[in-house]
């Protein structure tokens, strides 16, 4: 039921390539409750048209030139708190689905997606429901009353080696943009203003052990 909203969903697409906007517009444009209603090749237009466009529900490239889509995702949705996006990604990796989730995303989608799913989770979204993934892995949750997931840990202690957001992906193999969201997760779990503060904070609820690099 979608309760008191239009039939017509409006949505728009954001991905820098205009080949696999052309695709999605003509998939999208032949169902009758699916309207395009802009497209963008970053995230600077994308945030332009938000305002302009009034979309329901934005297909949000994780790739993007400029500003990611991450943090694409956060802008927009302070400029529109009603706003449902999924995040189209070539990418299957859990950890980076479960942060964009925690960012407000309400879908995470693989763009090898069966369009069917594609069709169906634009609609779900736009009934209400989140949490919706298709073509990624699933985390699991840590055991127990755990503070910081076993990645914000291993983030933490790097953190704690004075190493930057940069040299913390490469060391964990993965995107510096991942990095910072897993940065700013610890912070606000922690209660920390800083990286300082949070290492401090990560010695003050035995985190840390004094005179152990690894932890």
């Amino acid at each position: 039921m979608l309760n008191h909203r239009s039939s017509t969903i409006r949505i728009l697409l954001v991905d820098d390539h205009p080949i696999l906007r052309t695709g999605l517009l003509n998939l999208l444009e032949r169902q009758s409750d699916l309207v395009v209603v802009g497209q963008a090749s970053s995230g600077e237009e994308a945030l332009q048209l938000v305002a302009d466009s009034r979309p329901d529900v934005c297909l949000l490239d994780l790739s993007l030139p400029g500003i990611d889509g991450l943090e694409t995702l956060q802008r927009m949705l302070r400029l529109k708190r009603t706003l449902q996006v999924i995040m189209l990604t070539s990418s299957d990796s859990a950890e980076v689905a479960n942060l964009a989730m925690r960012y407000g995303a309400s879908g995470f989608l693989s763009k090898n997606v069966e369009h069917r799913l594609l069709i169906k989770a634009i609609r779900e979204v736009y009934a209400g429901h989140t949490g919706i993934m298709q073509g990624v892995a699933v985390e699991t949750k840590p055991a127990g009353n755990t503070l910081l997931t076993p990645r914000e840990m291993e983030v933490l202690r790097l953190m704690r080696r004075g190493l930057s957001n940069a040299q913390i992906g490469h060391a964990m193999a993965i995107a510096e943009r991942t990095v910072k969201g897993h940065v700013t997760f610890i912070l606000e779990k922690l209660g920390a203003a800083d990286r300082a503060g949070a290492v401090a904070r990560g010695f003050d609820l035995g985190l840390l052990k004094a005179g152990l690099t690894g932890g």
